[in-house]
């Protein structure tokens, strides 16, 4: 016959596997514990009418035990799942626990509310992107850097062999016996093709380039020199006053003359196409003496 008191006086002053004794209080680590506080109203092993709240992967279940199972270790806990609702597992909480202690069925609320939180706060967690921090040992980290090491080398190694044997296949010191792996020898080929593309497609983009260029400013130049030869340059039978003169005058007379003719081209070209009917305009300049005075007159003859 099982006697709660009993129980008690033994797993309380002498000895309890669950018990956790630290320096704020006594603890209890049984999972069927409602408060996991060590003392006689909570202890699920001292009381036969005894319930609680378990969580299995994220669904809530009552537990309940009776004494009058308590001769079937196998059935002693009745299980009942609590819906996700919190208030309609309140209910569900009220319906079973309907003529049990006051005290225990507040403990069992509190339980549930505590649970509840937690299960919301653990999904807003979840959601949440952390940074998770890894501890290595020291003894690993020195292996790793031995071996990236020792790779290191052997990889330098292996560039150095790599190399030699290409030059030694480049110059022909071994003829035509060669021994190569099918690897290493793709891997040469589709080098060598990528270096000759890139030679290709460099001679592709060397076009040349088209430029454009003005072309009338020749054209213009012969056209005034040419409107520059029909005029006469020296006038032959004066002295050298009288040909700075005349200098002087036909300069004033080509500027007005090319003046006119670059504001109208076509008026000049369509002389030229008629030929040489039309006479071109001239400058004659006379000269008279009157008691040593010298006068200078200008006329303009066709």
């Amino acid at each position: 016959m099982q006697h709660d008191e009993v129980i008690w006086q033994v797993i309380r002053h002498k000895h309890c596997s669950y018990m956790a004794k630290i320096e704020t209080g006594i603890f209890c680590r049984n999972p069927y514990n409602v408060t996991g506080i060590c003392n006689r109203s909570s202890c699920p092993l001292a009381n036969s009418r005894y319930a609680t709240i378990r969580d299995h992967d994220g669904v809530f279940y009552l537990y309940m035990k009776t004494i009058e199972r308590a001769h079937m270790p196998k059935n002693l806990w009745e299980r009942v799942k609590l819906p996700r609702n919190y208030e309609k597992a309140l209910e569900t909480i009220d319906k079973h626990l309907l003529y049990w202690p006051k005290l225990l069925q507040h403990k069992i609320k509190q339980r549930l509310t505590k649970m509840t939180q937690m299960r919301i706060r653990m999904r807003k967690l979840a959601l949440k992107t952390r940074e998770k921090i890894m501890t290595t040992p020291r003894r690993d980290i020195k292996r790793e850097s031995r071996r990236e090491e020792k790779a290191i080398k052997a990889a330098v190694l292996e560039k150095a062999i790599e190399t030699e044997l290409l030059e030694r296949l480049k110059k022909g010191i071994y003829g035509d016996i060669y021994n190569y792996p099918e690897l290493e020898w793709n891997k040469v080929l589709d080098e060598e093709k990528k270096l000759a593309e890139g030679v290709e497609e460099e001679e592709e983009e060397e076009e040349p380039e088209i430029e454009y260029v003005e072309g009338y400013e020749e054209l213009e130049e012969e056209e005034d020199m040419e409107d520059f030869s029909g005029f006469p340059s020296k006038m032959s039978g004066f002295n050298d006053d009288e040909h700075d003169s005349a200098d002087e005058e036909e300069n004033d007379d080509d500027e007005e003359q090319v003046v006119i003719h670059k504001k109208g081209k076509r008026d000049s070209r369509k002389s030229d196409d008629l030929g040489k009917s039309k006479k071109k305009k001239r400058v004659v300049v006379e000269m008279e003496q009157e008691d040593g005075d010298v006068i200078r007159t200008l006329r303009t003859a066709s």
